[in-house]
């Protein structure tokens, strides 16, 4: 049994408006980050040295990805285009999944980094984005005498 009363558009625009409110409501950012589904997808992790992050976002232009810093939370933002036809070029699109539009992700990073170690690069559709802990901040052996 098939239900057709509902446009397939509607499924998209359910699954669009339900990624909104998850992030519109969810609490703080956190290097642990609970969310999942949101675009650009991201992968934290942390070393000694450094905390890694890999914010996988094919398709972009570097020059319009921006990566800012700003009291010790991490924030990534641009706008990736729309892959489909214009409304008026006679297409029909029959599944549309790739996100497109503007898009923003925060993540909440401890107290030890070093604002100045920062470095970002994008290939391949991944931007890698590497925050440097201060040097007081690193585990280090103490020589006993």
């Amino acid at each position: 049994m098939s239900f057709s009363f509902l446009s397939r558009d509607v499924f998209s625009d359910l699954e669009r408006l339900h990624r909104e409110l998850q992030q519109a409501f969810e609490g703080g950012p956190s290097i642990r980050g609970a969310s999942r589904g949101g675009f650009p997808a991201v992968n934290v992790g942390s070393t000694p040295q450094s905390i890694e992050l890999y914010v996988y976002a094919p398709g972009l232009d570097p020059a319009a990805i921006e990566v800012n810093l700003e009291r010790g939370t991490l924030t990534i933002a641009g706008e990736r285009a729309a892959s489909v036809p214009a409304p008026g070029d006679k297409a029909v699109i029959h599944i549309n999944e790739r996100f497109a539009g503007r898009f923003r992700r925060a993540v909440g990073l401890p107290d030890d980094i070093d604002p100045e170690g920062v470095s970002a690069d994008y290939r391949d559709g991944v931007l890698h984005v590497s925050v440097k802990r201060r040097a007081e901040a690193l585990p280090r052996r103490i020589a006993v005498q």
